[in-house]
């Protein structure tokens, strides 16, 4: 039997380096001759069969095994993957797809996603994969490339236009320790032939999302089961062909043995789960163009994973957070389809209408985001049903919880719900936190919508809080509930990409919160200390992923405290006046930074650009 010793990567592992591998230096391709012309004209395409291997062999040519989908290595996207070498003896393994580039594309580009597993060490390539286009080498990688993640490369091929060339991998090991080069996702996309094609539509969509929901739990309150189904409408003057699916905690599962599953889709088509099973690609039967709409359907399974997590159960208590597939985003990026990260945030959503109906064993407290009603079910059981109105995301929890309930003086309903464990003063003190929080948020950006306030404590969350749309989970903690209330204005009311702006959120909110408890963030600034030249409040996930000790003290700690260096800047009136209006402006929108900094300087007549790249708040 056929062996591989290697050192055993996740595909959370893989998603999460991403990008963090020094690339190969490509040899310069040397285009092949020409071949006899051909009518010039370019449809732009993907030109590679089943790139992402999820159809087998099919039309790939390659070395026995070498598609495959187990064995100790992980997809970057969906569940199969080209596996070459990584044996630990002298062995060669080849891979190779015929294609025919259109005459008429001035471009196309090869690219291809690349992990490098090894067990040799020091400095000689004793094992090599050479990528190539026809006879020419695109470029050599070895067992010096290795790398905790996935990197993807890409290379102009445009001097192939009108041949027939193959597209080839040679993987070549040495009789000593193993290296593995695995690839996914190969891809020739081509475009040109006289036309520019239009630049991307910025406008959000699928846009105004109605999510119907019907589950049923069992005796725990850790599985349910039932139907979703979603309407949505093309906003953008880009035709929409397809949606996505994010099934965000599918990360907490082992990918393709998932937490989250989607079967019996109508409306569409399902493709192949993909970034680490948490994206799900629906092809539409035909494009919807502008103001058109269409409904998408499935059957949804939900197991919910021991732990004390945002989603996972502690004892007999579950807390199901970003459990319901909601639509990924299209705007001028294209797809947003960011890996889940564990360390903040990584969802981006418009918002939405959830009518959710929730069938559970009556001895099991509910709660929910939006507005909640019970009424009798079967012998023994309860239904609630929680409709909620312009909200990111929907979120629950189930469980023997003791509950107690308030409304505020501005007359928002707030209802704390604690675990066993936590007494009924730690209850009365979070309730009277709650209360004092929201109306304080509210006065400040405006009166909060949702008329009811979820929030549920237990000391065993190692996050300390985290915020839905009316619902949050958080420690018996002032501070961290008055934050995770916050949340609610930015994040909640005024939107924005969590994964790529997380700063627009976090320190908004910690900003909030200092105010709310009457600290002024006197002289915070004059302790930032940055750790290189190229941390900056304003990086993504994706930095912080790669630099977690720092997240927290530049995103939460250096970002309010650059919020309160231009309050003391343009002055208290004019900062009070600014973050209203901001929140105003993008009620049920989403934000940017530069819509931020365009906003903070129409505040003021001091030109505020050295006060950003002081603050080094790019964007």
């Amino acid at each position: 039997m056929r062996s591989r010793l290697l050192h055993f990567v996740t595909g959370a592992a893989l998603l999460a380096a991403a990008g963090t591998t020094a690339l190969a230096t490509p040899a310069q391709a040397t285009p092949a001759p020409a071949a006899p012309a051909v009518a010039a004209t370019c449809t732009p395409a993907q030109l590679v069969t089943n790139g992402g291997f999820e159809s087998g062999a099919t039309p790939w040519s390659a070395s026995s095994g070498v598609i495959t989908s187990g064995g100790g290595q992980s997809a970057h996207g969906g569940s199969s993957f080209a596996w070459l070498d990584g044996y630990g003896s002298t062995h060669t393994d080849t891979l190779s797809q015929s294609v025919v580039v259109p005459a008429g594309c001035t471009s196309a580009t090869l690219s291809f996603w690349l992990h490098v597993d090894t067990a040799e060490s020091g400095s000689v390539a004793y094992d090599k994969l050479t990528a190539k286009i026809g006879s020419s080498t695109l470029a050599t990688y070895s067992n010096l490339d290795a790398g905790s993640g996935y990197v993807q490369k890409s290379f102009d091929v445009s001097s192939f236009a009108g041949q027939t060339v193959a597209v080839s991998f040679t993987g070549v090991e040495d009789s000593g320790q193993q290296t593995s080069f695995v690839l996914d996702d190969v891809a020739l996309n081509t475009a040109g032939g006289g036309t520019t094609p239009p630049p991307p539509d910025a406008t959000r969509t699928p846009a105004a999302p109605r999510y119907t929901v019907n589950l049923t739990a069992d005796s725990s309150g850790g599985v349910w089961s039932g139907h979703e189904s979603v309407s949505f409408t093309n906003a953008s003057a880009t035709p929409l062909g397809e949606v996505y699916l994010r099934l965000w905690d599918n990360y907490h599962g082992s990918c393709p043995t998932t937490p989250i599953t989607v079967t019996n889709l109508t409306g569409g088509t399902a493709g192949a789960l993909s970034v680490n099973c948490t994206a799900l690609k629906v092809t539409l039967p035909a494009a919807l163009g502008t103001g058109q709409s269409g409904t998408i359907g499935f059957d949804l399974g939900i197991s919910v994973p021991s732990g004390a997590d945002r989603f996972g159960r502690d004892g007999a208590f579950s807390f199901i957070g970003n459990a319901l597939p909601v639509l990924a985003v299209r705007d001028a990026a294209g797809w947003h389809l960011d890996p889940y990260t564990n360390n903040g945030e990584s969802f981006y959503s418009l918002a939405a209408d959830f009518d959710v109906t929730l069938d559970h064993p009556t001895s099991l407290l509910v709660p929910a985001t939006g507005t909640s009603v019970d009424t009798p079910g079967a012998a023994g059981r309860t239904v609630t049903r929680a409709t909620a109105s312009k909200v990111r995301d929907f979120a629950w929890g189930a469980g023997p919880f003791t509950r107690i309930s308030g409304t505020s003086p501005a007359g928002v309903k707030v209802n704390v719900y604690a675990v066993s464990g936590i007494g009924s003063a730690d209850s009365q003190s979070m309730l009277s936190t709650s209360l004092s929080a929201v109306d304080a948020h509210a006065q400040r950006f405006g009166a909060y919508p949702y008329t009811e306030l979820d929030a549920v404590l237990d000391n065993n969350f190692w996050f300390g809080g985290m915020e839905y749309p009316g619902f949050v989970l958080d420690l018996v903690s002032t501070t961290a509930l008055t934050h995770e209330i916050g949340h609610q204005w930015f994040y909640g009311i005024v939107g924005d990409d969590e994964y790529n702006s997380p700063w627009l959120d976090e320190a908004f909110t910690d900003y909030a919160t200092d105010l709310a408890l009457g600290k002024t963030g006197s002289g915070c600034w004059s302790s930032v200390s940055w750790a290189s030249s190229a941390e900056k409040i304003t990086n993504s996930m994706a930095y912080w992923d790669a630099n977690s000790s720092r997240y927290s003290t530049v995103v939460y700690g250096y970002g309010k405290c650059a919020l309160h260096d231009l309050r003391r800047l343009i002055g208290d009136t004019a900062m009070t006046k600014l973050l209203h209006d901001y929140a105003q402006a993008h009620w049920y929108g989403v934000s940017t930074t530069a819509e931020f900094k365009a906003a903070a300087q129409a505040a003021t007549t001091t030109d505020l650009t050295s006060f950003w790249t002081q603050h080094r708040i790019d964007g």
